[in-house]
């Protein structure tokens, strides 16, 4: 089959659906590809920050978000040796309708995504259709070959292809864009353990020891928990009762429910990578979210930083799109916009990596660098820089006039 569209988004995750949507409302023909049957897949990011809340609420989906099963985090830090704790950044300090993280199954987001965009005439989502490799028209991009799950092939053509497939992009890979890459000293191990009623959950706190981390962030009802290894370790060899002994001797608290982990099957494994590309762009094509610049889980910014990447992106080239192809200036135009906050978080994630997560790899200590806790202990005020950075970013991006909408009633 031989098809056009306006856009092509390639990837139906945060940055694609809301590309889709934002597009779709200033009347552009645009076609997201998913290449699975719906957003039910686990252990993906799950942190919607106060820029992406506000986002939701000038796009008129503020109530509707509001209404999903989500938990809420007003501040991070690191835990003392004294039994405390340090407040590396606190978002009750940010001067933002929604001063906290919402943590919600990626799903739901997603879901409520679709739904909204799907409103539009000149949306298209295509589920279980998958990107193949790119057409090309001389040395234009001209639109992506695909295959559905029941093995039919065709090309769609369009005036944009827009990479929104992650960090293993395929499309930009397909493009020639190869990206920067720099050093992680660990690699994620996700699990979920049940969750009480009377436990805390406002803060998130990694907890650290004998050159582990395990970082537990509470959802409701349970805790999705990132074990943090040294980069390489194969853990599956070791086993599930060594994994079980690891997650105690970090987080004795959960000795009572660790059995809940059967095998290493509950245990989904993540390549951490931190890499930016150069160029955002070749002619016809753009990458956005992690196939830009994939990000470390530290503090959770990829879903922020990809959402208003896309944001950027539909703002800046839906009249482009409506005249007909963008140019490749107008592409230059998105990386331009967004690369400051982009290097600037991925700068605070390296500093972490070097100076936190690395020595506590090489065991040589548990914690944070005592001058690190003894400032922001004596200066707790400065937890509100980090809180800006990766709650809100140093540019946040809002919702174009075109695509604002009055708020939709929460189906409760």
């Amino acid at each position: 089959m031989d098809e056009r569209t306006g856009c092509v988004v390639v990837g139906g995750g945060p940055a694609g659906m809301v590309t889709g949507l934002i597009l779709a409302r200033a009347g552009v023909e645009v076609t997201v590809l998913e290449k699975h049957p719906d957003f039910l897949r686990d252990f993906r990011g799950d942190t919607v920050h106060p820029s992406t809340l506000t986002l939701l609420d000038e796009l008129g989906l503020g109530e509707k978000f509001d209404a999903l099963p989500h938990s809420e985090m007003s501040s991070a830090g690191f835990p003392t040796e004294d039994g405390g704790m340090m407040k590396l950044a606190d978002l009750s300090l940010l001067k933002v309708p929604h001063p906290y993280i919402a943590m919600v199954p990626q799903w739901d987001f997603l879901n409520l995504l679709a739904d909204a965009a799907q409103k539009e005439p000149t949306f298209t989502l295509r589920l279980e259709t998958e990107m193949t490799g790119l057409l090309r028209s001389g040395t234009r991009v001209d639109g992506v070959r695909y295959r559905t799950a029941e093995g039919v092939e065709g090309e769609l053509r369009a005036d944009l292809v827009i990479a929104a497939d992650g960090r293993w992009s395929l499309a930009r890979r397909s493009a020639g864009l190869e990206p920067k890459e720099y050093d992680t000293p660990f690699d994620a191990w996700w699990f979920r353990l049940s969750r009480r009623d009377d436990e805390a959950g406002a803060t998130l706190m990694p907890k650290m020891r004998h050159r582990r981390f395990a970082v537990p962030l509470p959802r409701t009802g349970y805790y999705q928990i990132a074990y943090l290894a040294p980069k390489g370790e194969d853990l599956r060899a070791a086993g599930i009762e060594n994994f079980r002994h690891n997650i105690t001797e970090i987080c004795p608290e959960y000795a009572d429910r660790v059995d809940e982990l059967e095998s290493m099957d509950d245990v989904k494994f993540l390549n951490v990578r931190l890499n930016r590309l150069h160029r955002w762009h070749a002619e016809g094509l753009l990458c956005i979210g992690d196939a830009a610049h994939a990000m470390s889980p530290v503090g959770g910014v990829g879903i922020n930083l990809a959402v208003q990447d896309a944001v950027a992106a539909a703002t800046l080239l839906a009249d482009d799109l409506l005249r007909g192809r963008p140019t490749d200036s107008a592409l230059k135009a998105v990386r331009a916009r967004r690369i400051l906050p982009t290097i600037a978080v991925q700068t605070l994630q390296r500093v972490l990596h070097r100076f936190v997560m690395r020595p506590v790899m090489a065991g040589l200590r548990d914690g944070p660098p005592q001058p690190m806790i003894q400032m922001f202990s004596r200066f707790p005020k400065l937890a509100y820089l980090p809180a800006l950075l990766l709650g809100v970013g140093f540019r946040p991006e809002h919702a174009p006039e075109f695509a604002r909408r009055a708020q939709e009633p929460a189906d409760r």
